[in-house]
């Protein structure tokens, strides 16, 4: 499992006021490019965004679906990134004395990503995801300065 965390000097509100907002997701979310379309319910269970990965010319439109939502605590999604497969998502964010602790947990459950995971395979994401939670930091640390 590729599991990594960052400390915030941030509300758990603020970091939530960055999850709601789909539209953002490109900015934090390492490997995604743009968004196609957010669900008028997102991040509400059952909502997707509609998103795409890659460098032109190799871009792929898929799609992200929220599978918890418990705001300020927790948010589950599901990433479908063909042909790959879909990996679990699961963001959970713990109030600390300087802020927050957001905990990213990211797992293949299907595809080529949930055949081919090993330790090697978890390493690289681990790597991606620390990149993915100090883009998130930054949003988060940013806007809660007024500087985002």
């Amino acid at each position: 499992m590729a599991v990594v965390s960052q400390e915030l000097s941030a509300s758990p509100e603020a970091v939530f006021d960055v999850l709601e907002d789909g539209w953002l997701f490109p900015l934090w979310v390492t490997g995604t490019s743009h968004m196609r379309a957010v669900d008028d319910n997102w991040p509400q269970k059952g909502a997707s965004l509609h998103h795409a990965f890659g460098a032109w010319p190799f871009v792929v439109r898929d799609q992200t679906v929220s599978l918890e939502y418990d705001p300020p605590r927790r948010l589950v999604l599901q990433a479908r990134a063909w042909p790959a497969g879909q990996a679990r998502i699961e963001l959970e964010v713990t109030p600390t004395a300087a802020g927050v602790l957001v905990r990213l947990d990211e797992y293949p459950v299907s595809g080529i990503g949930k055949v081919v995971h090993n330790p090697v395979f978890d390493a690289g994401l681990k790597r991606r995801n620390v990149e993915t939670l100090q883009r998130l930091t930054a949003l988060v640390e940013g806007r809660a300065s007024g500087q985002g």
